[in-house]
């Protein structure tokens, strides 16, 4: 696996991001009905492309949604990757 030269593994950062992330878009998808400024999202991204070569279809995209504490979460997975 690819590290850092600090030694630390760039697996464990990719894990615990998706983790903060989860947690946060979890958290906006609870709380967002009763605190209506966490209804506000963003869209990161780009739409999927498709290569047909009639033999094999690739297609590749990536989309992030954005919220609030999903940039929260996102903040607090690193934050906990630092302090490791």
């Amino acid at each position: 696996m690819a590290a850092f030269k600090s030694g630390k593994n760039i697996a464990v950062l990719v894990l615990l991001l998706l983790i903060g992330g989860l947690a946060g878009s979890a958290a906006t998808d609870a709380a967002a009905p009763f605190i209506p400024f966490l209804k506000s999202k963003a869209s990161i991204g780009f739409d999927p492309a498709t290569l047909d070569l009639h033999f094999m279809t690739l297609t590749a995209g990536f989309r992030m949604i954005l919220s609030p504490l999903t940039a929260l979460g996102l903040i607090i997975g690193y934050w906990v990757y630092r302090k490791l």
